[in-house]
């Protein structure tokens, strides 16, 4: 009795199991650009960033005593990129795009006289600028 149900269920399996028949899919145009989007292969961002440090020199809310400070700074530093940011009520003077909080710590200490209320503030910086040998100029 069991070898008679067990043919059955063999026999009725591989006929069901054997069925054919086609799958016509239908979507939509915009799925397809979307997919090739997905896939496509981005170049490197045009100005990349890192972790590192900025000194932030000075705040306040009149925008010409940034200036004057940024002016100040640039004059001890010029090679040393400034960032003027605005968040209400206040402007905030950043320099500095440094790797290391060590190389900041000493630029801060160099600046200790003129913005002894600076400080280091840890966030994303540019990467630095690659400078020609100056030997095969």
């Amino acid at each position: 009795m069991k070898l008679i149900i067990a043919i059955l269920l063999f026999c009725s399996s591989t006929s069901v199991l054997g069925q054919s028949g086609d799958v016509k899919i239908i979507k939509d145009s915009r799925i397809s650009n979307l997919v090739g989007r997905q896939g496509a292969i981005e170049p490197p961002a045009i100005n990349p960033e890192i972790d590192g440090y900025r000194i932030q020199l000075f705040f306040d809310t009149d925008r010409s005593s940034l200036n004057d400070a940024r002016a100040i700074f640039f004059s001890k530093y010029p090679r040393v990129d400034t960032y003027a940011t605005y968040k209400a009520p206040n402007f905030f003077l950043r320099a500095g795009d440094f790797r290391t909080r060590l190389e900041a710590e000493k630029i801060k200490a160099e600046l200790k006289n003129l913005f002894p209320t600076s400080f280091i503030v840890k966030e994303k910086v540019n990467l630095p600028r690659l400078e020609k040998d100056r030997k095969n100029s």
